[in-house]
């Protein structure tokens, strides 16, 4: 199966851009970005889909798959308008 999770790595990644991982069991929300990602373990060269394979809940007692997605806060923007 392919999409963007696929078709990016790590090293693709701007240095601001954040990834959103929610547990699929317990739905603990967790964010991270490229620098973390790579901090202990240069993990630049791997997909996103490989990262969201690894990826496993922290909380205690928990360890669930993650569900991994892109954090676009610079695209929101609040409804201005009205009936006309």
């Amino acid at each position: 199966m392919s999409g963007w999770k696929t078709s990016y790595k790590v090293s693709d990644l701007s240095d601001k851009q954040q990834l959103e991982l929610i547990c699929r069991q317990c739905n603990r929300l967790a964010y991270t970005n490229k620098s973390m990602l790579c901090e202990k373990i240069d993990r630049s060269h791997l997909y996103l889909d490989e990262i969201e394979k690894r990826a496993r809940c922290k909380a205690r007692g928990c360890g669930g798959l993650m569900r991994l997605s892109m954090v676009r806060l610079d695209e929101l923007s609040g409804f201005v308008g009205g009936m006309a």
